[in-house]
């Protein structure tokens, strides 16, 4: 799989959003956001986003499907800090049979801070390959086979 999802800047271009406030044992010596906890706040968001749908992460796993994430980009703007109320806005960007990509841009007070792309692949519980359930397929806003 390739990341091929543009994440826009505009707010309004994404279908939810999630507000973390940043803790301090999540920033670095610098005093800052360490680079790898923003991949927590994307999972956070995602698992959020999914509760938000009413189809929680726990329920499609109980269904036999599992979303394996198997590559991740985030672009650092501007960093964060400790007690920064982060909105994590998320699209869902790409669709395919077995695998989808999220959008993200995470942003304080309206301004951008990174902007992150994840893709997923649908497994069962022995890791591997199955299809989407159609349901999210449906949410896509395309299909790229």
């Amino acid at each position: 799989m390739r990341l091929d999802v543009d994440p826009s800047l505009d707010p309004a271009d994404y279908a939810f959003v999630h507000r973390i406030r940043v803790r301090f044992a999540e920033t670095d010596a610098m005093g800052i956001v360490h680079h790898a906890n923003y991949l927590l706040y994307l999972e956070e968001a995602r698992v959020a986003y999914l509760r938000a749908l009413g189809r929680p992460y726990t329920e499609m796993r109980e269904e036999g499907v599992d979303h394996a994430v198997l590559e991740c980009f985030v672009q650092y703007r501007r960093p964060l800090a400790f007690d920064e109320e982060v909105d994590v806005h998320l699209v869902l960007a790409r669709t395919t049979r077995a695998t989808f990509q999220l959008a993200y841009l995470l942003t304080v007070a309206g301004e951008v801070r990174a902007t992150a792309v994840t893709a997923h692949g649908a497994v069962n519980d022995r890791g591997r390959p199955v299809r989407l359930p159609s349901w999210l397929v449906a949410l896509g806003p395309d299909r790229s086979d």
